[in-house]
């Protein structure tokens, strides 16, 4: 590769987009503007949410003398609150009233009329005889019935679908406690007991926390948001205007045809998305940190940022603008115009947002299950040095790292092979016809699905699956169980597949892989099966550790699978029953039609994550995927789905077996010892010389299976040919 080309690249792309005055208001003049008149905005709007006084009307109330003061004039008595605190004590307006002489109608309905009528927003009723029967509370039996004296219950009616009525009972309801506790004091100093007899102790508070951490706390739950949204959104618009606006002037011709190869293009633009996005969301920052350090200085407790923050969040912006300018770059390809670019902004941000605001959730923390999460464990340790624990996430930051840097380095990949494509360059724009649509499907038929098919069928599995676990119940014996798998894997997983299978392919078999493997694949699969079973059980107990299964989830797999006493019935229902389905749906159909893409892995990771999405559990989706993985290589390598269904039955048969043949034995002997151990929690592992010669013996299989020669479609064929032209590049 050229750099001097990416270089007259990325300066070409660069002067275009400064000539844009829609990106530099974008970049430069909105940040400066945008959070200074929100800090403007701010102090206008605190006008209108200073608390306002609220009105209390109170029934009967407790004669003055006898208890503790509560009313004073149209206030509670300011015994009641803190010294000094004069504005909550005249945030409460009291009126006072005795009990109604009409009580035929219920005492909802007249506190409700009040409220109307008076303009109330709570109101609080004693009931008749308060003071007499608070004071006699104090002694253990009445004197004539020897029953305990009954609880004084005082009526609070607020109307909790206003916001002013749900202040007004929040405050009452404090105001009210304490005058309790103040009644409670004086009834036992009245019979010579000390306070401590009632309460024999109090809370304390100290807080550790110095100050600076709760600024630091403060800031870091809004900076990295902040960071990420404008790094995605300073990346989009500009990935837009350098492909799809090209398109739209007609000079992306021109570029292709310069002497420029497709990969030095693709970095020249790719650099200049970065270089906008990094702008932007410095620009942001930078006007936020000082629009905010004015405003809070404002507020008690809160002031400037970390001064370190911001080293913190510069390092953490390269990668993500990376990652952020390559998604973008590689769907602004697709789009045939800048109208229609923008509208595949909406699902990038649609799965960003959950990504950045999960760690934003009260509980999540930085943990080794978090940190390998995209952009979430960026976010995670991004919250962790604003807030000063530098050692605490020390373990955690290249895991961080590296899962940043791979994600960054596939969407790169995937931008690079949408600039190799043809047809996603020179797209034409499409007008949908139903009819013609469906008429095309059926008429135009070809031996295999296509891209856009497989994936529709994939999407339409998960889809029917999400709606048909609200619409069944959860299995409450082994019977329910049998049942609910069953129509799983019939009607949600299989049934699709096969119908479109029959109805948009011109040859079922085909894309199903029905046809007789190689001398040899079945045999190699089954054997592949058992020598990997010891490693899938060990990845299985990792993900476990990394995720931890919830205990009464666990529980309830253990009574419904490992419970039944017919193993054969077992088997049937967890063993051959998916192995069929599900290889005829991901290993068939899903897989021929995603193999158009040219790519082979590409094909099998997106089938395999299909298939994965498909299970019930996050850690049975990840060991599910990876399974996977190694399926969708069987199938392309043999080119028939029987040696899957003989890989996938004998591998969930082997994980039934092992717990319950094994695990159930009450004495094992001694050979089995030195293979199989207790896990820590339940079920079995093996020893890890076992699982190190299970990993062998499966990468030899594997290898046995790669050097086997397997039919290429059409587009792979291709595909290679342009790869192979590709790689005899030579850097300078």
């Amino acid at each position: 590769m050229n750099w001097r080309n990416v270089k007259l690249i990325l300066a070409r792309e660069v002067r275009d987009q400064l000539r844009d005055r829609r990106t530099l208001f974008m970049i430069a003049i909105l940040p400066m503007v945008l959070y200074p008149l929100l800090g403007m905005s701010f102090f206008q709007v605190t006008q209108f949410l200073r608390e306002h006084p609220v009105r209390i009307l109170v029934v009967n109330p407790p004669p003055a003398g006898e208890l503790p003061p509560l009313i004073d004039g149209d206030r509670f008595s300011g015994t009641l609150f803190s010294p000094g605190d004069n504005r909550s004590a005249d945030l409460l307006r009291v009126t006072s009233q005795s009990a109604p002489q009409d009580a035929s109608r219920g005492a909802d309905a007249w506190a409700r009329q009040q409220m109307l009528e008076g303009g109330y927003d709570v109101v609080v009723s004693f009931p008749p005889e308060f003071a007499l029967r608070a004071k006699a509370a104090i002694e253990p039996l009445r004197q004539d019935s020897g029953r305990p004296e009954p609880e004084l219950d005082v009526s609070v009616y607020p109307n909790l679908a206003r916001d002013s009525s749900r202040t007004a009972y929040r405050r009452v309801s404090d105001v009210l406690l304490k005058w309790r506790d103040e009644l409670g004091r004086q009834n036992l100093e009245s019979r010579g007991l000390p306070i401590t007899a009632a309460k024999p102790f109090k809370i304390a508070t100290h807080d550790v926390a110095e100050k600076s951490q709760h600024r630091a706390a403060a800031w870091s739950k809004i900076l990295p948001l902040v960071l990420l949204l404008w790094a995605l959104t300073g990346a989009f618009y500009p990935a837009i205007d350098l492909c799809a606006g090209e398109k739209e002037r007609g000079t992306l011709e021109t570029l292709l045809s310069s002497p420029a190869e497709r990969l030095e293009i693709v970095w020249g633009k790719l650099l200049t998305v970065m270089l906008f996005s990094i702008a932007t969301a410095v620009l942001n920052l930078s006007s936020l940190a000082l629009t905010g350090t004015l405003v809070l200085s404002q507020l008690p407790n809160l002031g400037p940022p970390p001064t370190l923050a911001f080293l913190w969040l510069l390092v953490a912006l390269v990668p993500m603008s990376a990652l952020f300018s390559a998604l973008c770059l590689a769907l602004a390809v697709l789009a045939k115009s800048t109208k229609e670019g923008q509208y595949y902004l909406m699902p990038l941000v649609l799965v960003t947002m959950p990504l950045v605001v999960l760690p934003m959730s009260p509980g999540v923390e930085l943990n080794f299950g978090n940190s390998l999460i995209p952009v979430t464990g960026v976010v995670l340790l991004l919250r962790s040095l604003l807030e000063g624990e530098y050692l605490a996430v020390l373990p955690y930051v290249p895991l961080v790292i590296a899962v940043t840097v791979a994600c960054a380095l596939l969407a790169i990949r995937w931008a690079t092979n949408q600039f190799n494509s043809e047809s996603v360059l020179f797209r034409e724009s499409e007008r949908l016809d139903v009819s013609l649509w469906l008429r095309h499907l059926v008429r135009d038929r070809g031996p295999t699905p296509s891209f856009a098919e497989a994936m529709f069928c994939g999407f339409l599995i998960l889809l029917v699956k999400f709606f048909m676990s609200f619409a069944m119940r959860a299995p409450q014996s082994f019977a329910d169980f049998v049942s609910l798998v069953a129509i799983t894997q019939l009607i949600v997983i299989a049934l699709p597949a096969l119908l479109m299978a029959v109805f948009f392919t011109s040859r079922p078999t085909e894309t199903l892989l029905v046809k007789r493997a190689p001398f040899g694949m079945p045999m190699a699969a089954a054997l592949l099966a058992l020598a990997f079973h010891p490693t899938a059980n060990m990845l299985q107990a990792v993900v476990q550790w990394v995720y931890p299964l919830d205990d009464q989830v666990a529980k309830t797999i253990s009574q419904m699978v490992f419970q039944p006493d017919s193993i054969w019935m077992l088997l049937l229902v967890i063993a051959v029953l998916p192995a069929i389905c599900e290889e005829f749906a991901f290993r068939g159909f899903v897989l021929s039609g995603l193999r158009h893409m040219g790519h082979k892995w590409t094909a099998i990771l997106v089938s395999s994550l299909f298939f994965g999405a498909t299970h019930a559990l996050f850690q049975q989706s990840i060991v599910a995927s990876l399974v996977g993985v190694i399926l969708g290589y069987i199938a392309v390598q043999s080119g028939s789905i029987w040696p899957c269904i003989l890989f996938h039955a004998i591998h969930n048969s082997l994980a039934v077996l092992v717990q319950r043949v094994i695990g159930d034995a009450g004495q094992r002997p001694e050979w089995l010892q030195w293979i199989l151990r207790d896990a820590p929690t339940d079920g079995m592992l093996y020893h890890w010389p076992v699982v190190l010669a299970s990993a062998c013996v499966s990468t030899a299989i594997l290898y046995w299976f790669h050097r086997q020669p397997y039919a290429r479609t059409p587009e792979e064929s291709l595909q290679e040919a342009i790869d192979h032209q590709s790689a005899h590049w030579m850097p300078g």
